[in-house]
């Protein structure tokens, strides 16, 4: 069965919500990163910590992207955008999805992905085994 984690942009998030090409240019920005600690320490980081490649399906392009993995270790993670209203207000989300053969490598570059992205959004991170981690400031 297939797992979901959801990013979800709440009060003081910084974005109340976004579009799939900025969560590309995001995972692109820490594949950037990542080879620029590779340089540091004089090794090719960058393929270890992000051995995905960035596809979509003919159609579905405004709906959804995967992450194909290019290693056995990885398959795939796909990444979408949704909102649902509660108490009378939209609010966005970005749901991340394991499909059914998705590997342990899968699942722990899944965790450190939303990790990353919901840090740098400030908003509300529910993971796959339903625990949840609030970087959003909370009073």
């Amino acid at each position: 069965m297939s797992q979901s984690a959801y990013i979800k942009f709440v009060e003081g998030s910084a974005v109340e919500r976004m579009e799939l090409e900025e969560i590309k240019a995001r995972l692109q920005r820490y594949r950037e990163q990542t080879s620029l600690t590779g340089k540091q320490l004089d090794w090719d980081y960058a393929d270890a910590a992000f051995p995905y490649t960035i596809e979509t399906k003919p159609g579905e392009e405004d709906r959804w992207f995967y992450l194909k993995g290019k290693e056995p270790l990885y398959r795939y993670i796909v990444f979408g955008v949704g909102s649902v209203t509660e108490e009378e207000k939209e609010r966005h989300h970005i749901q991340v999805v394991l499909p059914d053969d998705a590997t342990h490598g899968d699942k722990a570059k899944g965790n450190e992905l939303c990790k990353y992205l919901a840090k740098h959004l400030k908003a509300e991170l529910h993971l796959f085994n339903g625990r949840t981690i609030y970087y959003n400031p909370r009073k």
